[in-house]
C-alpha cells in the first residue's frame, strides 16, 4: 500500500472494508447507454498511460501510474450519467444495470490484461458503498475519447458531445465519466453526483 504502507483510497460496503490502494488513481466509472468496446478500449489506454505523476526528480505530469508501478481503484457508479431537471437528478442516460455490469467487467478485465492484474483493484457492483479519497492536490482532470469521425484524440480538442469522459485527479482521483449527450449544463452541474464519497 504506497511506499509506507499508507492507504489512500479505500471502499466499504455496510461497514466491512472491501477494498484498498495506496499510491495511484481512483477510478469512478459512468456507464452510458452509448458506450462500445471502443470507448472502453481508448479510456483504458487513456487511464494507464496519462502522466500525472511526478518523476524521480520532482518534476511533474511527467510519469504515468504504469512507470511509477501505482495501483489503481475502480467503482462503477451509475450517478456520473445524471442530468438534472431542476433540483432532480435524472439517470435516463445511464446503461441500466443488466448490460453495465458486463461492461464494467469487461473495462476490469482490459485494465488487467495491459497492466499489471495484481495492481487492478474494485468494489462491488451494484452495492451501496462508502468510497474513501485520499486526492492529493488536488488534481482533477477531464477526459474525453473523440466523437465520432473526430480527427483527434487530444482530450484537450474533444467538444462536450464525445462518447466517453473522465475526470482525472492524483492519490490520486480519476473521476471516469461516459456520457454521449451534448447539454449546456454548467461544469459544477455536469460534475454532480450522489454518493457517499468523503474527501480526506
Amino acid at each position: 500500500m504506497g511506499q509506507h504502507g499508507e492507504i489512500y483510497d479505500a471502499l466499504s460496503v455496510g461497514g466491512e472494508q472491501i477494498s484498498a490502494i495506496g499510491r495511484g488513481i481512483c477510478v469512478l466509472l459512468g456507464i452510458s447507454l452509448e458506450d462500445t468496446q471502443k470507448e472502453l478500449e481508448h479510456m483504458v489506454r487513456k487511464i494507464l498511460n496519462l502522466r500525472v505523476f511526478e518523476d524521480e526528480g520532482g518534476r511533474h505530469w511527467a510519469k504515468s501510474v504504469m512507470d511509477k508501478q501505482y495501483e489503481v481503484l475502480c467503482v462503477s457508479q451509475f450517478t456520473l450519467q445524471c442530468v438534472l431537471k431542476g433540483n432532480k437528478p435524472d439517470f435516463h442516460l445511464a446503461m441500466p444495470s443488466e448490460q453495465a455490469e458486463g461492461f464494467y467487467n469487461s473495462f476490469l478485465e482490459q485494465l488487467r490484461k495491459a497492466y499489471r492484474p495484481e495492481l487492478i483493484k474494485d468494489g462491488k457492483f451494484g452495492a451501496y458503498m462508502q468510497v474513501h479519497i485520499q486526492n492529493d492536490g488536488p488534481v482533477t482532470i477531464e477526459l474525453e475519447s473523440p466523437a465520432p469521425g473526430a480527427a483527434t484524440s487530444d482530450p484537450k480538442q474533444v467538444r462536450p458531445e464525445s462518447e466517453m469522459g473522465c475526470l482525472l485527479a492524483a492519490s490520486n482521483f480519476l473521476w471516469l465519466q461516459s456520457r454521449s449527450w451534448s447539454s449546456s449544463q454548467s461544469e459544477v452541474e455536469k460534475m454532480l453526483y450522489c454518493s457517499d464519497l468523503e474527501f480526506t
